[in-house]
């Protein structure tokens, strides 16, 4: 498994390798895994503070994926706590219906989605992404299915004890419930910051833009410049490798939760 995963690994390791070299050795044979000219300093300097500072469109994209990962998580899980642990007519057809809006493909409601921001003034504002990736389906489900795992028996001594539904979930539920939340939170992130189709569609404005459009006009205007792309390329995924090591635990005993019942 280790050589497979070096295996895999190679292409990321060319591509950092080839971020610190000057350009007329990236494409040298045989690979020089260490440059033996270093040109790192003003390959990022040129990505971070060159005619398009990456600075401010990391700001832009950690803004949106934070915020949109914080107020995902917040709604999702009151979502599926609702449906799995508060018991109201019509609550498994009412999920039913939820359920079968994820059926319907993304690009089907863009133009509908289109009119309905510009009409509310949510067009070209770091606002509107973060609303369209807060109501999930995804999560709403997943949640769901580790609250139907958290026993009726703690529900109803909270309830004798005099605890409402929003002191149980808060205090009893979620915290059985963490490391499935941990795990969305991450996805989510992840989702959030390599969105490229709804901030392409719905920013116009230069100063707006997230890391994934940076990055497309970026490659567009240094098209020949591959050490610089790699530069960036580094840049862009690297908050990713961050937010997964911090949260690979999270995500091993999310996998256990799920996989144990009783």
């Amino acid at each position: 498994m280790f050589a497979v995963s070096l295996l895999f690994l190679t292409p990321f390791f060319w591509m950092v390798s080839a971020s610190f070299k000057l350009e007329g050795e990236v494409f040298s044979f045989p690979i020089q895994w260490i440059p033996e000219h270093w040109n790192a300093w003003p390959n990022y300097k040129e990505v971070w503070f060159g005619k398009y500072p990456f600075y401010i469109y990391y700001w832009n994209s950690i803004k949106i994926s934070v915020l949109t990962t914080l107020l995902s998580c917040a709604i999702s899980s009151l979502a599926a706590y609702g449906f799995s642990k508060i018991h109201f007519p019509a609550g498994k057809w009412l999920f039913l219906v939820v359920l079968a809006t994820y059926m319907v493909p993304g690009q089907a409601i863009l133009i509908p989605q289109f009119i309905l921001y510009r009409s509310i003034g949510f067009f070209d504002s770091h606002i509107g992404l973060i609303f369209l990736g807060s109501f999930s389906v995804l999560g709403t489900f997943m949640l769901r299915q580790f609250f139907l795992g958290v026993h009726h028996e703690y529900i109803e001594s909270a309830k004798i004890e005099g605890a409402g539904h929003w002191k149980i979930f808060w205090l009893i539920a979620l915290p059985l419930v963490r490391p499935a939340v941990a795990t969305y939170a991450i996805l989510r992130f992840i989702w959030t910051w390599n969105d490229y189709q709804n901030p392409l569609i719905f920013l116009r404005t230069d100063k707006l833009y997230t890391i994934q459009l940076a990055m497309q006009k970026f490659s567009t205007i240094n098209g020949e410049f591959y050490s610089l792309i790699m530069a960036a390329a580094v840049s862009a995924i690297f908050p990713l490798l961050i937010v997964f090591i911090i949260g690979q635990k999270s995500v091993i005993e999310g996998i256990s939760l799920g996989g144990v019942k009783g």
